[in-house]
């Protein structure tokens, strides 16, 4: 059943409809909670917003999305006011639509291969994938996907994070019988420890993961798979056909400069992790074991997501300064241009083309300062960013009480020590191929940021879903 039938617009008079924008907490308040900062829409600004599409024949934005999602089917029906039956369509493709909704960069993807966007800005498809997506779960009307009969045929899933997640939905609809094995005691991976909750609420990550429960998916908290069990434990004593690996790259990486021992200096990984995880936000509620930050000067190093992601929160936490330290300049900066446009709303210091050399304690060991140097930009580096050079005599000092360091993450070891045939590059990642994500070790499959390194939500559920087809052909096919 739907709410008011799509009126007849023709594509000239769709493209003069202005994209509508989701209502916001002001940046006064929000800076001080960790509720929601985007509000949503409304179902008419739902309505008006899809009108904006103009019905291509041949949509360009499904290829721009790495799970393919039916973009112009859905955004068909949410026109028409077909709200359950859009998100429907979205679940075909993709499992989690509430966080995609919320986390992936369309503006990169769909939405910048939208032609709408070419004259005027592009249709908001990852606001309306989050509009229907809350609304199934707020009307409790959520359809599960049907799930074929038994294969009888059994498979693990290491990492219950976007990869892992994606996997095992596809797996569990084909008829296998699927197991994730996560090392934390909360299911999610970088959803849960990861994403704040002023950005992803983790009821919606439970819900999600609720719904793969229902459709017969097993999840094993505190299971370090290379520590507790190994992978050639899971194909031989315990009679598993195939592995998935999806266990993200959460090797925090160090600006390996003097200092960077001193009590107060943190890794994202682990601030993030200490906050979200452990509820260090809810305080006194949980009294998590985390530095205050009420009323100290916190410096987080990093231009990404991530380094957005603990500035902001360092900032609710009650920080009298926080900085956003860059050694490049904005235009360099690979962060989300929402995510540095809330942090610059919400009273987030950037100082850019500034590179730390030094931290400072006292006599304790405690963080005291930083000493860094003004840098400028040079020639383009291998990332095809102006590489940052330091210039001469520029120091200068800055107090600092809590420092966290975001500038990237490399792959956890584990795995690889207790499984030296799994192939890996030089950086440790998994090596595998690209069309079936198979690993060089026979019935092991790998994907999301374990293969490629730090990367995004969206695309680590694409080559989950790879994977899950190639481990579908592989135990049907090949396996003993």
């Amino acid at each position: 059943m739907t709410e008011n039938a799509k009126p007849k617009l023709t594509a000239k008079e769709r493209m003069q409809i202005q994209r509508h924008h989701m209502i916001e907490q002001d940046p006064d308040v929000r800076n001080k909670n960790f509720t929601e900062v985007n509000l949503g829409y409304t179902a008419e600004m739902a309505k008006q917003e899809a009108l904006r599409c103009i019905q291509c024949p041949k949509p360009t934005c499904i290829q721009g999305c790495p799970v393919n999602i039916d973009i112009k089917g859905f955004i068909t029906q949410v026109a028409e006011g077909d709200f359950l039956g859009a998100v429907k369509t979205i679940k075909q493709d993709n499992a989690l639509p509430a966080i995609c909704g919320r986390v992936c960069p369309q503006e990169e993807q769909c939405e910048a291969a939208c032609v709408v966007g070419k004259k005027n800005d592009p249709v908001a498809i990852g606001n309306l994938e989050r509009f229907v997506a809350d609304y199934e779960r707020e009307t409790g009307k959520v359809e599960l996907p049907q799930v074929a009969a038994s294969t009888g045929k059994k498979i693990a899933v290491v990492g219950s994070g976007p990869a892992g997640l994606s996997c095992a939905k596809d797996l569990i609809q084909l008829g296998h019988q699927v197991t994730v094995f996560e090392a934390l005691h909360e299911l999610g991976g970088v959803l849960i420890y990861g994403i704040p909750e002023f950005r992803l609420p983790k009821t919606i990550v439970k819900q999600e993961i609720d719904g793969l429960k229902k459709m017969g998916v097993v999840f094993k908290t505190d299971a370090v798979v290379g520590r507790t069990i190994t992978v050639d434990e899971l194909l031989n004593e315990e009679g598993f056909n195939a592995v998935f690996i999806g266990v993200g790259a959460g090797l925090p990486w160090f600006l390996n400069i003097p200092g960077e021992n001193l009590i107060g200096v943190y890794s994202a990984n682990e601030f993030l992790t200490r906050v979200n995880l452990m509820k260090a936000y809810n305080f006194p509620d949980y009294d998590s074991p985390i530095l205050d930050c009420k009323g100290k000067n916190v410096a987080v190093f990093g231009g990404g997501n991530t380094a957005m992601d603990s500035v902001r929160t360092a900032l609710r936490l009650g920080a009298k300064n926080a900085y956003i330290v860059y050694r490049r300049s904005d235009k360099e900066m690979p962060a989300r241009v929402e995510e540095v446009k809330h942090a610059r709303e919400e009273g987030v210091q950037f100082m850019m083309l500034t590179n730390p050399v030094k931290f400072e304690g006292d006599e304790n060991g405690w963080l005291q300062s930083m000493t860094c140097l003004k840098m400028e930009l040079g020639a383009p580096d291998d990332s095809g960013r102006r590489r940052p050079v330091p210039v001469e005599g520029s120091d200068f000092k800055v107090d600092l009480d809590i420092a966290v360091v975001a500038i990237g993450n490399g792959s956890n070891p584990l795995i690889n020590q207790t499984t030296p045939e799994i192939e890996v590059n030089k950086w440790g990642n998994i090596i595998a191929d690209n069309e079936t994500m198979a690993t060089s070790k026979k019935g092991v499959f790998a994907g999301g940021d374990i293969v490629t390194g730090g990367a995004t939500v969206i695309l680590a559920m694409g080559a989950g879903r790879v994977a899950a087809k190639s481990i579908h052909e592989y135990v049907m096919n090949n396996a003993q």
